[in-house]
């Protein structure tokens, strides 16, 4: 006789939902925690939460400009164990990339190792690379111990994280940032630093200003690889006021004499995020292929620095030329997005303006300088009601010491013999004896 089946009863609070609403309502949460907590970076810090944790936990393990370097294995440890429960590799990933010169206008990771170059070569394992902070993620840091900004439990409520860092350094723009979410994207040049802080003082002087009037000072972005941006002034006025465009960006180049009326073009500057191998490998086809039929030959001397030699066909061939048809044909010449989509106050995501975006950070920086003030204001409120105490105790020394020694609750009976206040009794009995009978 076979063995009866029997079903399992049907659950209890079983309900019909249409499945299209069922699905809505659970892509909207991916999607919401997508664009929230990965890819869009917070106007304030200019950090999405992955590098906001990085930092963090770098500063627990006081990993500060000038400390000792330590393993980036470690440093990925504590972010994945603290704060962010994500696959590792995704993780060290995002620490490279803050620590290459090539790809940060102003890294906030100062590494020791390889971290990858400009050909697209990865970064070693993160059990050989080190790791410490640089001045410019110190400036973001600064002020988190003075109540500068509110806190939130982690992951699994064992420890706390800060929402955002105090930001004393124009990040989001001055770095940029990159990210796909769902439905939505943001592509953010970097910057120059000083004319984001020119501008900045312009506008704390102009609030109303608009992006158009800030461009006296902001003239474009600065990308770290350099490079050459062909862009009409009317067309980057209109990205930076919409917060929305593109920007052509041409690779810088030379022309040298070789002698006898020979010549050589030598590049020394390409496009930002284009990887140099690449771009080599790209020329070698067409030249192959026999599409340049200007270009003779071509090498890479590259060192620290760039430098890629294009030898003409002949001493006749025109090098401005001869470039148009490279900038046309290859990455030398590339269209870099701007799509200004951050979140503003830290939950709205919304495509902003130049002016827009530096005054958010102020308005932030405002904040934090307000918080910070009153903290220490509050520190030195402490520290002149403990001294009060203090100085109760010194003039009235011989009956403190009898009243701790004879008193079994010593606490009420010197706040009511002295009218001393719960700080400054608290203050009095925590210190040693022989520091009491120093006053």
């Amino acid at each position: 006789m076979g063995k009866q089946l029997i079903p399992p009863p049907p659950p209890g609070n079983l309900q019909d939902v249409p499945l299209r609403d069922a699905l809505e309502e659970r892509y909207l949460a991916y999607a919401l925690s997508t664009i929230m907590n990965r890819a869009l970076p917070d106007a304030r810090d200019g950090l999405k939460p992955v590098h906001r944790r990085l930092l963090y936990a770098m500063r627990q393990l006081r990993l500060d400009p000038g400390a000792a370097f330590k393993k980036s294995a470690r440093v990925v440890g504590d972010v994945i164990g603290k704060f962010h429960p994500h696959g590792d590799q995704s993780v060290y990933d995002a620490l490279v990339r803050l620590a290459q010169d090539f790809a940060q206008r102003y890294p906030l990771i100062d590494g020791q190792g390889n971290f990858g170059n400009i050909d697209g070569d990865s970064a070693a394992a993160m059990r050989y690379t080190e790791a410490r902070l640089t001045e410019v993620a110190r400036l973001l840091i600064d002020g988190i111990d003075e109540d500068a900004v509110d806190f939130r439990p982690t992951y699994d409520g064992s420890e706390s994280e800060p929402i955002v860092l105090p930001g004393a350094f124009p990040n989001l723009l001055a770095n940029g940032s990159q990210g796909i979410a769902v439905g939505m994207a943001t592509a953010i040049t970097p910057h120059n630093a000083a004319e984001l802080c020119d501008a900045a003082l312009f506008l704390i002087d102009n609030p109303n200003a608009r992006s158009k009037t800030l461009l006296k000072y902001v003239l474009g972005p600065d990308f770290p690889t350099g490079g050459i941006i062909v862009e009409p002034r009317e067309a980057i006025a209109e990205a930076y006021t919409t917060g929305r465009g593109s920007l052509r960006v041409r690779a810088r180049w030379t022309k040298e004499e070789t002698g006898r009326g020979t010549y050589q073009i030598v590049i020394t500057e390409i496009p930002w995020l284009v990887q140099k191998s690449r771009l080599v490998e790209r020329l070698a086809e067409l030249l192959n292929e026999k599409k340049l039929p200007l270009v003779a030959d071509l090498r890479d001397e590259s060192a620290e620095d760039v430098r890629l030699v294009i030898e003409p066909r002949a001493r006749t061939v025109d090098a401005e030329l001869l470039m148009e048809s490279l900038f046309k044909l290859t990455e030398l010449e590339s269209r870099i997005p701007l799509n200004m989509n951050v979140l503003l106050k830290g939950r709205i995501p919304r495509v902003v303006g130049l002016a827009e975006a530096l005054r958010e950070w102020l308005d932030y920086r405002r904040d934090v300088l307000q918080r910070r003030a009153r903290f220490r204001l509050r520190e030195i409120e402490h520290r002149v009601e403990v001294l009060g105490g203090y100085l109760v105790a010194y003039l009235n020394l011989d009956r403190v010491i009898k009243i701790i020694r004879t008193e079994d609750e010593p606490k009420p009976v010197l706040i009511k013999a002295f009218k001393l206040t719960e700080v400054q009794a608290d203050a009095i009995l925590n210190m040693r004896l022989r520091n009491l009978r120093k006053l």
